[in-house]
């Protein structure tokens, strides 16, 4: 399993629509994460500077990458856009984090 954490960026005051979002995430957004293995998923929000930290373990980074091009991914592209920082195709501006230390 290949752990990768990574920061994305919300819009101030969007923090409860980003969560509710979530809460309420697509279930066939959900089965293309586990289909293009990824697991273990959790994003958390530093509510000082409006910075979102994501981590994910993925079966295969090849596969993972994959995902990015599936249908179900751009729409939630295009529906998360209008809350956070995106690139010009929608997808959420993510700078990847360096791991430092991990424990079992």
């Amino acid at each position: 399993m290949i752990r990768k954490g990574f920061r994305m960026f919300l819009y101030p005051g969007m923090e409860e629509e980003y969560k509710k979002r979530h809460d309420e995430l697509w279930p066939e957004m959900k089965e293309m994460i586990h289909q293009y293995g990824g697991r273990n998923y959790s994003i958390f929000l530093d509510p000082e500077n409006h910075v979102l930290y994501g981590y994910l373990e993925v079966e295969d980074e090849e596969l993972w990458a994959k995902s990015a091009d599936t249908a179900i991914n751009r729409k939630w592209w295009d529906y998360m856009a209008d809350i956070m920082e995106t690139n010009p195709d929608n997808s959420p501006v993510s700078r990847d984090l360096i791991p430092v230390f991990h424990l079992d």
